[in-house]
């Protein structure tokens, strides 16, 4: 997920970037830890046009959603449409789920790990990009397992493949 520095700047997201853009479009809500929080918070500014052309339909798509920051540190939000919480509540998110009438994002390997943990996660949106990056933080947690059902894959020219699966057993 990251490597020994907590960088992930070895993503590829030349093509990938409009397919995340539409793959987030539905969702209404994104569920954030905090360092992903505050790298996401660029796509805050402003004046969208001073962003590069891949990036400006994103930030739009973004600026829209709900944030939910999940932050024992954080003492306020700095964003637009943006709450933080300093607990992760697992039967409060149940809750916005089944009061939600759009799909719901994740995001943060240990958010998102949490997530998986208490059986939050209906499917997983996988990435993986065309290279070895090791000593930094997996993206899943050592004990967990889940079975999975492939729904669908996707293969980019960059090398980078889009895996979506179905958590076998989960109850959407």
């Amino acid at each position: 997920m990251e490597d020994e520095t907590g960088a992930f700047d070895w993503v590829l997201t030349d093509q990938v970037h409009e397919f995340i853009t539409e793959l987030l479009r539905p969702m209404r809500t994104y569920l954030y830890g905090r360092r992903l929080y505050e790298t996401m918070a660029y796509f805050d500014a402003a004046v969208i046009e001073d962003y590069p052309p891949e990036h400006r339909d994103f930030a739009r798509v973004w600026q829209k959603a709900e944030k939910i920051v999940f932050s024992q540190t954080l003492t306020g939000a700095t964003t637009r449409n943006t709450r933080v919480e300093r607990d992760f509540d697992p039967e409060s998110i149940r809750k916005l789920k089944r009061e939600s009438e759009h799909d719901i994002d994740i995001g943060g390997a240990d958010l998102a790990g949490l997530a998986l943990e208490a059986d939050l996660v209906d499917e997983c949106h996988l990435f993986l990009n065309p290279v070895i990056v090791g000593g930094g933080k997996p993206a899943f947690r050592a004990a967990l397992r889940r079975n999975l059902e492939l729904l669908e894959t996707r293969r980019f020219d960059t090398g980078v493949i889009h895996l979506h699966y179905r958590i076998r057993g989960a109850t959407p």
